[in-house]
C-alpha cells in the first residue's frame, strides 16, 4: 500500500520536475540573465574578491555577511551533490555534466534575485531577524495568501524530508563503508543536530562558518587527488562529455535528451535555485547591501554546479566507476578507492556525512522561518524539538515515500516562489548595477 502511495506521489513529482518545472526555471534563469545583464559573469570577478577577502557587517542582522552565505551553502550542499550527482551520471550518461553545468549558470541569477529580496523585504529588528519569500511575496507582490501558501508548503516540506532524507544518506554510508549500526548514527545525529539549532540562528552561523569550508575543502582535496590521479583521460572525458551532451544517437545508449533531463534535475537539486532558501540565509546577514548579498549567492551556484557537483561527475567518469554498476555514494566511493585504495572510501563518508550534518541544520533554520510565519512565534521551540526527534527515525526508515513527498512538496513551493521573483526582477536588476550599493 505505501509502496503504491509512494510511486503515485513520485509519478506526480516526476510529471511537475520534467519537463514542467526544468522548462520554467530554465526559462527563468534565461530571463533573469537578460534582465540582470548578466551579471554572473559582469561581477563575477567582484563575487570572487568578496569571498576570499571576505566581509564586514554594515547593518542590522543576525549573522555577519561571511556567516549567512556559510549557512546558505551549508544548507545547499547536500548529499545530493555526491549521492544525487553520481546516480544522474549513472541513469543519463555523462552530457548529464554539460546539463548540470549549463543549468547553474542561468540559475545563478534566480540565486542572486532571491538573495537581493531577501535582504530587502526582510523584518530586522536589532539581531531578531525574519526573512524568506514570504516576506516578499507579501509585502513587495502585496499577495499574503501566495505568501502563506509558500509558508505552509515549504515548513511542511521542511519537517517532513530533510530530517529523514539527509538523515538517511548518512545512516546508510556510514553503514556500509565503517560499519555503525543505522540506529547508533541516528541517535548521534539527532544529538549532534540538537546541540546547534537548539541555540538557534547565530548557534547555526558559527557553526556553519566552521563547517562548510571544511566539507568544501575536504572533498575538492580529495576530488582534486582523484582527477590528477587519472589526469591523463581528462581530454577523453571532456570530448565524451560534451559529445554526449548533444548525440542524438548515442552508441551509450543515452542521448541529448535523456542528459537534458538529467542533468537540469540534477542541477536543480544540487544548487536549490527557486525554492527561496536563499532569500532566508542571506537575509539574516547584517548588511544594508542587496547586491552584496546576491553577489554571495553567485558563488554559492559556481562553488555547488562548477565545484563540488563536478568533482563528484568527473571521479566517477575518470575512474569508470560510473559504468561499475554501482550508483550513489558507492560509485563515488570506488571513484576514490581507486586512487586511493582502502582510504578512499573513508573520504567519502566523512563528505557525505559533514554534507548531510550541514543541510540538516541549515535547513532546521528554514523550517523554523516558514513555520513561524504561519504559526507564530510560539512554534520555534517545540519546533526545534520535533525536528530533532524525527532525526533517528529517519536512520532506520525505508525513505522511498518520504523521498516522493519531498520532491512533491519542493516542487510545488518553487512556483509561488517565481512568481515572486519574476514580477520583482526589477529590484533585482538595480541590484545587479553596481551603484546601487553606493
Amino acid at each position: 500500500m505505501l509502496q503504491s502511495v509512494a510511486d503515485l506521489i513520485q509519478s506526480t513529482a516526476d510529471w511537475l520536475f520534467v519537463p514542467v518545472l526544468v522548462i520554467v526555471l530554465f526559462g527563468t534563469g534565461l530571463f533573469l540573465t537578460v534582465r540582470l545583464r548578466v551579471v554572473q559573469l559582469r561581477r563575477l570577478g567582484e563575487a570572487i574578491r568578496a569571498f576570499f577577502g571576505g566581509h564586514t557587517g554594515g547593518g542590522a542582522g543576525a549573522l555577519t555577511p561571511f556567516q549567512a552565505f556559510m549557512t546558505a551553502l551549508a544548507a545547499t550542499i547536500g548529499t545530493g551533490n555526491i549521492a544525487g550527482v553520481a546516480a544522474g551520471i549513472v541513469s543519463g550518461g555523462p552530457g548529464v555534466l554539460f546539463w548540470i553545468w549549463c543549468y547553474g549558470f542561468f540559475a545563478t541569477s534566480i540565486k542572486f534575485s532571491e538573495a537581493v529580496l531577501g535582504l530587502t523585504f526582510r523584518q530586522a529588528r536589532g539581531d531578531q531577524v525574519q526573512s524568506g519569500p514570504m516576506y516578499y511575496l507579501r509585502d513587495g507582490l502585496r499577495s499574503p495568501s501566495l505568501a502563506m501558501a509558500y509558508a505552509v508548503v515549504a515548513g511542511i516540506a521542511a519537517l517532513t524530508t530533510t530530517p529523514f532524507t539527509q538523515t538517511n544518506s548518512i545512516a546508510l554510508v556510514m553503514n556500509t563503508q565503517v560499519g555503525v549500526p543505522f540506529w547508533i548514527s541516528g541517535i548521534t545525529i539527532a544529538v549532534l543536530t540538537w546541540l546547534v539549532i537548539i541555540g538557534g540562528i547565530k548557534s547555526i552561523g558559527r557553526a556553519a562558518s566552521k563547517l562548510a569550508p571544511l566539507k568544501v575543502g575536504l572533498y575538492l582535496a580529495g576530488g582534486l587527488f582523484v582527477i590528477l590521479s587519472f589526469a591523463s583521460r581528462i581530454p577523453e572525458v571532456l570530448a565524451l562529455v560534451l559529445r554526449e551532451a548533444f548525440t542524438t544517437h548515442s552508441t551509450l545508449g543515452f542521448g541529448i535528451f535523456i542528459a537534458m533531463r538529467y542533468g537540469l534535475a540534477r542541477g536543480l537539486y544540487a544548487n536549490e535555485a527557486g525554492y527561496g532558501t536563499a532569500a532566508v540565509a542571506y537575509g539574516t546577514a547584517q548588511s544594508n547591501k542587496p547586491s552584496q548579498q546576491g553577489l554571495n549567492a553567485v558563488m554559492e551556484v559556481f562553488i555547488v554546479s562548477f565545484v563540488t557537483s563536478t568533482i563528484t561527475a568527473m571521479t566517477i567518469l575518470l575512474t569508470g566507476a560510473w559504468a561499475s554498476g554501482l550508483t550513489s555514494t558507492a560509485a563515488v566511493a570506488q571513484a576514490f578507492n581507486a586512487a586511493m585504495p582502502g582510504f578512499g572510501g573513508y573520504v567519502v563518508a566523512f563528505c557525505v556525512f559533514l554534507f548531510g550534518y550541514t543541510t540538516l541544520i541549515g535547513w532546521a533554520f528554514y523550517g523554523e522561518q516558514f513555520l513561524e510565519y504561519w504559526l507564530g512565534r510560539r512554534v520555534v521551540m517545540p519546533y526545534r524539538w520535533i525536528y530533532c526527534l524525527l532525526i533517528p527515525f529517519g536512520a532506520v526508515a525505508k525513505v522511498n515515500l518520504v523521498w516522493a513527498w519531498g520532491d512533491l512538496m519542493n516542487a510545488l513551493q518553487i512556483f509561488p516562489n517565481l512568481i515572486g521573483v519574476l514580477a520583482l526582477s526589477g529590484i533585482a536588476a538595480k541590484a545587479a548595477d553596481r551603484k546601487s550599493d553606493a
